[in-house]
Parts: C-alpha cells; sequence; structure tokens
C-alpha cells in the first residue's frame, strides 16, 4: 500500500472563504487569485470551489490555458502581465486581461499586431516598491496606452505592503487617489489583508483579489487566526504513527540529539519529513494533532520522519491518525499558520511546499 502520508483539499471550504472574502467587499467582484498552482493546491483540485468567484488571477500563460481547458469562459488576468511580444498572440487567443506595470510592456502592445483590442490594468507603484508606474509617471502612461488602438477598456490598480500591520493602507490610499482623480476605469486594490482587515475603509475598488484567505490563512496572523475571519482550513496535512516506543529518562531523539527526555515517555514516530514538505524548521512543541488530540513534536525533523509525543494520548499507537495541519476526523482543526509560525515562516510557503510525492485526494 501507498505511504500514508496524503493531502486533503476541501472544496466546502474553498467556497466558504470565497463567500467570507465576498461578504467583506459586497459592492466589488471578486479575483480569485490562483497563482503557485492555486497555492500548492493544484488548480485543476481548487476550481469546482472557486467557480463561484468573477475572475481568475494568476501568473503565467500555462495556468491560464489550464483554467480555460478546464472550462471558464470568463475574465482571467494575468498579475505580472507579458514577459515577451509573441505573450500577447496567446493572450488574444485566451481571451485574457493583463497587468502593465513598465513603459516596455505598453512597448510590446504598440507593435502588437490585432484586430481585437485587450483589456488592461494598469498598475501603480504606490509604495511597494516592486512593479508598477510611479504616482508621477502614471498619467502619462495611462495617456499612452488610452492611445493606442490595441488597447480596450483601462483599469486602474496598485498593491499593499502594509495591509497586514499597523502601518495600514491609507498612505498608499491617498497617493492612489490622488493619481488617478477623473481617470475613468474599475480600479482594484484590496488583498486578502486589505479586504478584511480595512472593510469598514471604503477602499477604492470595484476588484478586490482575495489570495491567502480563500485557503484559509489568516492574512494578519498573530492579529488574527482563520477562526477569527470566518476561515476553514482548504488543505489537511495527514499522515498515521509508524512505530510507537517507550523510552527511559534521559533519552535522546532524533539527529543532533537536541531533545533529551527529562523523564519516562511515550513517543510516536510519523510518516511525514521534510521531502513531504513539512517544514524542517519546526522545533520541539510545534503543534501536531494525534487522533485529534493536541500534542507537540519532539527533536529535529527528518527527511521521512518526524517524533511526536504521545504522553497526552495515552490510547495512540501504530496506525494512529497524525494531522500536521488541517482539519482531523474529529472536528479538531490545526491552523497551517501555527506550524508555520513555528517553523519561522508563513502559511502561504507551507502550502506552496507541498512535495509531489504526497498523494492528494479532493473532498466536497
Amino acid at each position: 500500500m501507498p505511504r500514508p502520508i496524503h493531502a486533503t483539499i476541501h472544496t466546502d471550504a474553498l467556497r466558504n472563504n470565497l463567500a467570507v472574502a465576498r461578504s467583506a467587499a459586497p459592492d466589488a467582484r471578486v479575483w480569485a487569485v490562483v497563482k503557485a498552482n492555486a497555492y500548492g493546491h493544484g488548480i485543476e483540485r481548487v476550481f469546482e470551489g472557486l467557480r463561484g468567484a468573477d475572475g481568475f488571477a494568476l501568473l503565467d500563460l500555462e495556468e491560464a490555458q489550464r483554467v480555460r481547458n478546464l472550462g471558464w469562459r470568463g475574465p482571467i488576468l494575468l498579475l505580472e502581465g507579458v514577459f515577451e511580444q509573441r505573450d500577447l498572440e496567446l493572450c488574444s487567443r485566451l481571451d485574457l486581461w493583463h497587468t502593465v506595470h513598465c513603459d516596455e510592456q505598453i512597448d510590446m502592445l504598440a507593435a502588437h499586431k490585432t484586430n481585437v483590442p485587450q483589456r488592461v490594468f494598469l498598475k501603480m507603484n504606490s509604495g511597494m516598491n516592486r512593479l508598477g508606474f510611479s504616482a508621477q509617471r502614471y498619467r502619462a502612461a495611462w495617456t499612452r496606452l488610452n492611445a493606442l488602438p490595441q488597447v480596450d477598456e483601462i483599469s486602474l490598480m496598485t498593491h499593499f505592503s502594509d495591509a497586514d500591520g499597523p502601518k495600514g493602507v491609507q498612505a498608499q490610499v491617498d497617493i492612489f487617489s490622488a493619481a488617478t482623480q477623473d481617470l475613468p476605469g474599475e480600479r482594484s486594490v484590496s488583498n486578502s489583508a486589505a479586504t478584511l482587515r480595512h472593510r469598514d475603509a471604503h477602499l477604492p475598488t470595484d476588484w478586490i483579489r482575495p489570495g491567502i484567505a480563500i485557503y484559509g490563512s489568516s492574512p494578519d496572523h498573530p492579529a488574527h487566526s482563520a477562526a477569527d475571519w470566518g476561515l476553514l482550513p482548504t488543505m489537511t496535512l495527514a499522515s498515521k504513527i509508524i512505530a510507537a516506543h517507550a523510552i527511559p529518562a534521559g533519552s535522546s531523539i532524533g539527529y543532533g540529539s537536541n531533545f533529551v527526555a527529562s523523564q519516562p515517555m511515550r513517543i510516536g514516530v510519523v510518516a511525514c519529513g521534510y521531502a513531504d514538505g513539512y517544514p524542517r524548521g519546526c522545533p520541539t512543541g510545534t503543534p501536531v494533532l494525534v487522533d485529534g488530540v493536541r500534542t507537540r513534536t519532539l527533536g529535529r525533523v527528518s527527511m521521512d520522519m518526524i517524533v511526536v509525543d504521545l504522553d497526552l494520548v495515552p490510547e495512540a499507537g501504530f496506525g494512529s491518525k497524525v494531522t500536521l495541519w488541517g482539519c482531523a476526523g474529529n472536528g479538531a482543526i490545526l491552523c497551517i499558520d501555527e506550524v508555520a509560525a513555528q517553523a519561522g515562516t508563513v502559511g502561504y510557503e507551507l502550502m506552496c511546499a507541498l512535495a509531489a510525492r504526497v498523494n492528494v485526494e479532493v473532498t466536497a
């Protein structure tokens, strides 16, 4: 039989989380962000749960083709736009909307031969300092785009750098609003954190772009948990105990012997390691559920195994179910954000790092 570790994608949770995002901005349309293969979940696996969105936003043409192959006929937005001129041909063929964030992309459009003008999102750098035209150059870029017969409607967008923290969004909103005053076109500014944390700020957004929130992770953990926002886990990583031992006081566990038992204890060895996508940086004490009961990891994470404390789960042993993150069979939930925080990272990374060797199933 296959190794017991497996992941489950929860379709109902995707629907719930999409509804949470929509309810936070009821007057806006929703881009479901499915970049990075739907944050590691798999575009084909999440499509049914997210098809209630108004559009899909992603990064590359291959992902866009996959969404079209699933039968989606609505809007698809390339969040980084095109990378070379011939990409515009496929944008025309697949009817893709695309971001314009630099002069070179305008040059490509100007040289593109097409009878069907394209829908573009002109991006402003309002403070993130990654992609986009500065506020001072934004109107000139808009004017140049607007003069091109290759361009149809121009929407306006920016991206917040601090929507999840105390600095907030107001400074960037002010920059964006001032630079786009009186310009026609729909606006898109709100990511997950802006959508949930700043829902009462009346942000200038006709389209929201929830990403991490629709996958059940809090965009501002630990200030708020996923449960605080009403989000449900969309990915469960689970395995089983493949060995159980009683060890005496003074025994060490794993490479480096950095955990030493202070008293006799029972431990379980779980078929899961960093080669499956579980973060190697998780220290002793990282939470884990064994038969739905919360306990902890012990010692270092190995390539294929971790060790867990069974003293709090006296009935557990060989074959007991282990939830690394997500939903246990008894309804208990271990949020992926808790595990990520122990590893010094974020839930995004854990989702995206799920290894190809892990079997994945989809449930309603």
